[in-house]
């Protein structure tokens, strides 16, 4: 039976607690090392739940994994098999160009990047090295969101027309959040999180790259075509402190079909079911949060629909990567740079279109030479 030897770099973003148990519990994965990123501005509550302090702690203590205070130094020493990346998003870009060029395999956690100019950057730097470069989306491993595709795919409504999400929380660092663990984050002013990368433009922080790109990567999916153009809107609605949205919404243009995505850090528990598919003959509406599928149709009858079991190797990020390292299979598309380029062209003209107040082409990989 094959090992693989996997490092962390990264603790900032609060997935990587869940992230690592998948790769820590994998019989076929040994984590040799982790380490933490610089932040760019200093954190005022450092060592709160789901800060990047308390997140290096417990998934160290939790999975015994040894701590290196540089992370270039520890990939150069230890020149694991692959690098699993949890830093702000402004530091994917660096990870990634270090690690193709020791040929050193890469897990992005979502999004790949924020500019559609640093993922060009990223899947450059790993197609000229040959290493992988992946991204992980939980809604990858969700048998609700596999099943919806399917159901599209299939012609269960008929031609899509729109498709909508809504994706959000109380925050990252919010109010009552827990993050696939049984610790609850504690209360933060508005001034503490500020502090956070997560609030901050500069780090790749803000609702809509947290949460839109949840809708940029499920539209492209289910439209099943590039989208053209988008409009972005954002807005600090609690959190006034910070320079980064809590409230955030794009309508994205694709050639058929149209998206509405909204992303948002002020909303008590789950109050609303995503994503939904609008086609001619029906909807689907679908729960992320419990996988839960329902079909609605032109004659007025609703069904809950049994998700199709998925295979082993979409049961997590850590199978789907021993899965292909062994049989040399590829990974899920919606794992892979070419699909993610595309996803990630929604968002940065979302992004870009919310500072200029215009409607923004989608540069996506067809734009670009190289």
């Amino acid at each position: 039976m094959n090992t693989y030897r996997v490092c962390i770099v990264g603790f900032a973003h609060v997935h990587i607690n869940d992230v690592a148990a998948h790769f820590a519990e994998h019989p076929q994965i040994s984590l040799v090392g982790c380490a933490d990123t610089a932040p760019i501005r200093p954190e005022s509550k450092r060592g709160a739940p789901y800060t990047r302090a308390w997140n290096l702690r417990y998934c160290s203590e939790r999975f015994g994994v040894p701590v290196f205070a540089d992370w270039q130094e520890m990939l150069a020493s230890l020149a694991p098999d692959l690098c699993v990346v949890n830093s702000e998003n402004c530091y994917h870009v660096a990870i990634t160009e270090f690690c193709a060029a020791r040929g050193i395999g890469v897990c992005i956690e979502k999004p790949m990047a924020t500019t559609l100019a640093d993922g060009l950057r990223m899947a450059r730097a790993s197609q000229a090295a040959g290493s992988l470069l992946m991204v992980n989306w939980p809604v990858t491993w969700n048998p609700g969101m596999q099943m919806i595709k399917t159901m599209i795919d299939r012609g269960d409504i008929g031609r899509v027309i729109e498709i909508k999400t809504r994706m959000g929380h109380t925050g990252p660092l919010g109010r009552g959040a827990k993050h696939k663990i049984e610790q609850t984050a504690e209360p933060m002013s508005d001034m503490d999180k500020a502090a956070t990368w997560w609030h901050q433009h500069e780090c790749g922080g803000g609702a809509m790259a947290d949460y839109c790109c949840y809708g940029s990567v499920l539209s492209y999916w289910y439209a099943g075509e590039s989208a053209t153009a988008a409009s972005g809107m954002r807005i600090n609605s609690m959190t006034l402190a910070a320079d980064a949205e809590d409230n955030s919404a794009m309508m994205v243009r694709f050639p058929h079909c149209y998206a509405v995505l909204e992303g948002t850090w002020t909303t008590v528990n789950h109050t609303f079911k995503s994503p939904i598919v609008y086609g001619e003959r029906g909807a689907i509406v679908g729960d992320y949060k419990t996988g839960k599928v329902l079909l609605y149709r032109e004659d007025g009858t609703v069904e809950e629909i049994e998700n199709d079991p998925l295979p082993p190797e979409l049961r997590d990020v850590a199978s789907a990567y021993v899965h292909h390292r062994d049989t040399g299979e590829p990974l899920h598309h919606t794992a892979l740079p070419p699909f993610n380029l595309e996803a990630l062209a929604i968002l940065d003209a979302g992004l870009r279109s919310a500072d200029s107040g215009k409607v923004e082409m989608v540069k996506n990989i067809h734009w670009q030479i190289g």
